[in-house]
């Protein structure tokens, strides 16, 4: 056997260990796609603004606040998240205003807009996480089977990361009819797992493919992608904006606040409503994710700087990925959107709500929120929610 042989051959068991949740890396004529993109350089996807996609600061001080007993505690729901029973009569009932959005738990998304049905990064999965027996757990059980959402027209991702991207739910999707709206790249992990590639739509930013009476367009997002242990940057993130012949919606996917936002909104907006990250920030990663009052931001650059529409806060409350409280996100979010004059939607997972309707707004954490201190707020006050029984948690992954 010559030594390119051996090479081969050895690379060949490599790939048979590699666990089939990393997916797949970008070969072929999809590496040149990639290789070609405006928004690849040095070897690797840029993101819009400069972004350090690494934990920055004191890492012993990261540990701390990880492993430390009552940062961990904090880090908990202190009683069981009350979760909206999702039915398929809810679902069944075409919306009365043409746009309706369910949110399932954090960045899962069922959006019915103008006829058309699309699932933003759908996460069934128990844990965010390549393997089955480690990472973080969910903290609630998701709202409603899959099978109950009833047919999706799209299933639209963000970007490849593990609590965006979960192997168990594409492979149950890929055996449906519907199309795969992805960011360029990320197609490599779908046809490796089973999704043909006729039914997927791969995209560049400011790209755009037609679905129905829907233009949906992959736009810039600050972030980073990456499922396996040699993280190449070859999977390129998105928020996205979807336009119907009435309405207009946003999904902002992971990100870090960012200038294009405006531009973003000028482009494709105004929107009837944002679905706007607001969960697991952390100074030590002030880059690639936005904090509530920056996603309160973002939705007021998006809407050409004013009030308007209506904000969905997600990424948040289905997963432990961060130092902060629990209830921050949604208690944070509630207070800037307030202060802003801006209208939030505050679902209980799976509860569906139509924007131009009744929006709810009933602070629904609180019932499973430890105290909790509110330092955005002054002076500093603490909000007390009643008594609730103590649960386990799962520790933190680094998204």
């Amino acid at each position: 056997m010559t030594g390119t042989g051996s090479d081969r051959s050895l690379r060949a068991r490599l790939r048979a260990l590699r666990p089939e949740s990393f997916g797949a890396e970008p070969a072929g004529e999809r590496l040149a796609r990639i290789r070609r993109s405006p928004h690849f350089a040095d070897g690797v996807f840029q993101n819009p603004e400069q972004a350090r996609r690494g934990p920055s600061g004191s890492a012993s001080e990261l540990a701390k606040i990880y492993f430390e007993k009552e940062a961990r505690v904090r880090r908990a729901p202190a009683g069981v998240i009350p979760v909206h029973p999702t039915t398929v009569a809810d679902l069944a009932r075409p919306a009365a205003t043409g746009l309706r959005i369910t949110w399932l738990g954090h960045s899962s998304v069922l959006a019915e807009i103008d006829g058309v049905r699309i699932l933003f990064d759908p996460v069934w999965g128990e844990r965010c996480s390549p393997f089955a027996f480690v990472g973080p757990k969910r903290l609630h059980p998701a709202p409603a089977p899959l099978a109950a959402l009833g047919p999706v027209d799209v299933v639209v991702i963000s970007h490849d990361h593990y609590d965006h991207l979960d192997l168990p739910t594409i492979k149950a999707l890929a055996g449906s009819d519907t199309l795969f709206a992805v960011p360029l790249g990320v197609g490599a992990h779908l046809e490796h797992w089973g999704v043909p590639a006729s039914r997927l739509r791969e995209l560049d930013w400011h790209e755009s493919t037609e679905i129905g009476d829907l233009t949906l367009t992959a736009t810039p997002a600050r972030h980073f992608c990456g499922r396996g242990i040699r993280n190449q940057q070859h999977t390129l993130w998105a928020s996205w904006s979807v336009r119907g012949p009435r309405h207009r919606i946003f999904h902002s996917g992971d990100t870090g606040y960012f200038q294009g936002f405006k531009d973003i909104g000028a482009a494709h907006g105004p929107f009837d409503v944002t679905m706007i990250q607001i969960g697991a920030y952390s100074e030590f990663w002030p880059d690639i994710h936005m904090t509530p009052a920056e996603g309160v931001r973002a939705h007021l650059d998006l809407q050409g700087g004013r009030p308007g529409g209506v904000l969905l806060p997600i990424h948040w409350a289905t997963f432990n990925l961060a130092p902060h409280a629990w209830a921050e996100p949604g208690e944070w979010t509630r207070d800037a959107a307030g202060e802003a004059g801006q209208a939030v939607a505050l679902p209980r997972p799976g509860q569906p709500f139509e924007p131009a309707g009744k929006v709810p707004a009933e602070p629904w954490w609180r019932s499973a929120s430890r105290p909790l201190a509110t330092p955005w707020r002054a002076p500093e006050s603490v909000q007390k929610p009643d008594a609730a029984p103590r649960r386990d948690l799962d520790l933190a992954g680094d998204r």
